[in-house]
């Protein structure tokens, strides 16, 4: 007479519980070391469209934008044919001409052309979308500059002075954003919101020694809708 076969012991059957509870543990850990990794991730396709722009006697930030051009600040270029920047990226600098020049005390942008076939590959058919939303208060952002993303948020107006609240497009973290020509992302959309243009400072007087003291309070950008607007018709993508 055969025995019957001993029966298999089911994991589930014998502890579910505590099979639940490892699964839970094990989802919760690759969750918490996945996370930093997918965010860096997400850095570097901020990061391909930043761009160093070089001067005779300085260096200053920009953005790609598609098809050869490239935007940044009209202060940081100065006078274009004087100054004839060229695009630096990766150590290689590409020669550029001057599509349209702003000026810090109107739209403070200037847009330069490099020709797209000497581009690297990973830049030709790239596009850097605008975003078509306005800045909000609270809205995530990243500033990206070729060394780093930083993130930051857009602050209400009326942290400013009185005679600055008209400005919407400022975010926080003066310190450790980046400067004049860099770009400001859609953290979540991840269009361009703008271009950094200037600081926001404020003075204090002490009381106590009647110094003044200025202390930076936000940076303002350029935003996406000026830029369409300086964009000349025959550049708009």
């Amino acid at each position: 007479m055969r025995r019957p076969l001993p029966e298999c012991p089911s994991i589930l059957k014998v502890d579910g519980y505590q099979y639940f509870l490892t699964l839970l543990a094990a989802a919760f850990l690759f969750a918490i070391f996945l996370r930093p990794s997918y965010a860096d991730q997400q850095d570097e396709t901020f990061l391909v469209y930043a761009v160093n722009i070089d001067m005779p006697s300085w260096r200053g930030n920009g953005i790609y934008l598609g098809k050869g051009l490239f935007l940044t600040a009209a202060h940081v270029v100065g006078r274009g044919w004087l100054t004839r920047p060229k695009i630096v990226i990766g150590g290689q600098k590409y020669p550029t001409r001057v599509v349209k020049e702003g000026s810090p005390g109107g739209t403070d942008l200037t847009l330069l052309a490099v020709e797209e076939s000497v581009l690297p590959m990973r830049l030709r058919l790239r596009r850097n979308p605008l975003c078509t939303a306005p800045p909000r208060p609270g809205q995530e952002v990243v500033t990206v500059v070729p060394e780093a993303v930083v993130h930051s948020h857009i602050i209400s107006p009326q942290r400013l002075p009185q005679d600055l609240r008209k400005l919407t497009s400022v975010i926080g973290d003066v310190a450790t954003t980046g400067n004049s020509g860099s770009g400001v992302f859609d953290a979540r959309q991840k269009c361009l919101l703008g271009i950094i243009s200037q600081k926001i400072s404020q003075s204090r007087t002490r009381a106590d020694t009647g110094e003044v003291e200025v202390h930076d309070i936000a940076k303002y950008f350029v935003p996406a809708s000026a830029i369409v607007s300086f964009m000349p018709p025959e550049f708009r993508f």
